[in-house]
């Protein structure tokens, strides 16, 4: 079941490693393109998720250069998002279908293909040539002939490859041109127009830029921005919230003095909108039933008087423990527990209910590629269910006239929009209006109702659901 889904991206640059230091006799034997493979066995064959070993390679080869980390995180993650095209692509020129080929030898052709068809600055020939030498390396010289056959067909015929046939098979073109299961496919088209699902699929394949939210408990926007320009940090308003930016050209995150002193921290801008939505006062008592990695409670922190940030497990805690040390938040106070299980001590005690559940993450595609191909129709009813069962559960902490906001980072309506309406017919809760708290941007006859729906590629953020709610 993908409960990892609901967390936000700020995990990745927020821990500290120590590694072991490399000796330079290792390092002139590394690969970048060897590196990728082991990650694509690790992601695409033995089930892992992307964002995790992606995190861990880049800590483990933190010593590597800048451009070269870069490589290998455009490579692997490019390759992971776009397989199922790429294994078409394959397809058309190899003799042996690429289901049938030995795990090695068909991740080396996809990592290699990419490099062909997206990465315009590599020369071909260095691609085949690399790939060649790679398969000789890991054993496989007999099938050295057969990688370098099926690549150099892929080169000489570019020029005529064509993808499905938009006018005639719309939907499959979609699956083919953007690398997503055909079930998962039927299901967008039937909830959202055409144009956009396309627009939500071609953002998912894009480079994302890293959004941040200043603490505005040590720094004032202003402040934060300059000092990240100082350090030659390309820094964006978010366009909805002044205390949100985008930032980009750095090396990692720990080599920022201003990421280092906790002035800011990584979240996506549709994460944020929780808390401007809740409308926190400096006396409230909130409560973040499922917390991890700590954005929204640390956000709430800034107003509230008490935060209980709490998550499933000790490994969850310790991520907001992290973050709250870093951003020097003493009032968030951090508790393992089972969003299912109810807390009587907390019975009618919460001013505010942040309920951020486990969803199936289709709004955080460009940030968890593999989500797509490891999402089952399944674990997706399941999902439905594990809200409602939260929702049940977590009401009972929300005191008489204190709020209660429900969210997901998925655009599939059944776990955001119905399971929004079901707990409003049946729980002693009203909706309220989000208008008094959004930008004008953001405004739409259902945040009225509200409610508020992102979608990825529409808005300058992740595909998200929020919704306020109010008890009677």
């Amino acid at each position: 079941m993908t409960k990892y889904a609901k967390e936000e991206s700020s995990r990745t640059g927020n821990s500290v490693v120590h590694n072991t230091p490399v000796h330079n006799s290792t390092m002139k034997k590394l690969n970048s393109r060897e590196i990728v493979l082991d990650m694509l066995l690790e992601i695409l064959e033995e089930g892992k998720f992307s964002h995790t070993v992606l995190n861990q390679t880049l800590n483990k080869y933190q010593h590597l250069e800048k451009q070269e980390r870069a490589f290998i995180n455009r490579l692997c993650i490019g390759t992971v998002k776009r397989y199922l095209t790429l294994d078409y692509r394959i397809n058309t020129v190899a003799s042996l279908p690429v289901k049938k080929m030995k795990p090695l030898i068909r991740n080396l052709l996809r990592l290699s293909a990419y490099q062909i068809m997206y990465m315009d600055q590599i020369p071909v020939s260095a691609v085949c040539n690399e790939a060649v030498k790679l398969a000789k390396k890991r054993g496989f010289a007999k099938l050295s002939g057969f990688i370098n056959a099926v690549l150099r067909s892929i080169v000489r015929t570019n020029a005529e490859f064509t993808l499905p046939d938009k006018e005639k098979e719309p939907a499959y073109y979609l699956e083919i041109a953007y690398s997503v299961p055909s079930w998962l496919m039927k299901e967008l088209l039937e909830q959202y127009p055409y144009d956009s699902v396309e627009r939500m699929l071609s953002a998912s394949l894009t480079e994302k830029k890293t959004s941040i939210r200043c603490n505005l408990k040590k720094a004032s926007p202003n402040q934060l921005k300059k000092q990240l320009q100082e350090e030659e940090v390309v820094v964006e308003d978010s366009g909805y919230l002044d205390y949100a930016f985008y930032i980009k050209d750095y090396d990692y995150l720990d080599k920022l003095k201003a990421f280092r002193e906790g002035w800011f921290t990584v979240q996506d801008v549709s994460s944020q909108l929780v808390c401007q939505v809740a409308d926190i006062k400096e006396n409230d008592f909130v409560v973040d039933v499922c917390a991890a990695p700590g954005g929204k409670s640390l956000h709430a922190a800034e107003k509230a008087k008490t935060v209980s940030a709490r998550d499933l497990t000790e490994y969850k805690i310790h991520f907001i423990e992290e973050n709250r040390n870093r951003l020097g938040l003493t009032n968030v106070e951090p508790l393992v527990w089972d969003a299912t299980v109810f807390d009587p001590s907390i019975e009618q005690k919460a001013d505010i209910v942040i309920a951020d559940l486990p969803c199936s993450g289709l709004g955080v595609l460009g940030k968890k590629a593999d989500i797509k191909y490891k999402l089952t129709q399944k674990q997706q009813k399941e999902l439905v269910e594990l809200q409602r069962k939260m929702l049940a559960t977590v009401k009972d902490y929300v005191k008489s006239g204190g709020i209660l906001i429900f969210s997901t980072c998925t655009v599939n309506k059944e776990e955001n929009i119905n399971n929004r309406d079901w707990f409003l017919q049946n729980f002693d809760f009203v909706a309220e209006s989000l208008n008094p708290y959004l930008p004008k941007e953001l405004q739409d006859e259902n945040t009225s109702k509200g409610y508020l729906q992102l979608l990825q590629g529409v808005h300058e953020t992740d595909g998200f659901f929020l919704s306020r709610m109010r008890r009677k």
